[in-house]
């Protein structure tokens, strides 16, 4: 069985007993997280297929927080050319890791 939920923007498939790396979510290493917007749940046959409207009403996936890390840094770099304006910087983005516990259908 598995799911397509949306948090944070974003669009992930998730199946039981998968890690995933989500934007930064409130909380702290072992706490639960409940995924409401779930897009679509599929079962193990091929007429198992629930696709929401935008969600599947009932359904929810459930899970806990493995870690709270950033991520790589990114460098980025403007310029405009023979106009001697250049300007590089760096970012650090938040993310959460959550393993995936459960999948509930309706």
């Amino acid at each position: 069985m598995y799911a397509v939920i949306q948090t944070g923007g974003k669009q992930y498939r998730v199946q039981p007993g998968q890690t995933i790396a989500v934007e930064k979510l409130p909380g702290d290493k072992g706490e639960a997280v409940e995924f409401d917007d779930v897009r679509l749940v599929a079962g193990e046959g091929d007429d198992a297929v629930q696709i929401g409207q935008p969600t599947v009403p009932g359904a929810k996936v459930t899970g806990k927080i493995a870690w709270q890390a950033r991520d790589k840094k990114i460098s980025v770099y403007k310029a405009r050319r023979r106009k001697g304006y250049r300007r590089r910087y760096g970012h650090r983005q938040y993310y959460t890791a959550v393993t995936i516990s459960d999948v509930v259908a309706p």
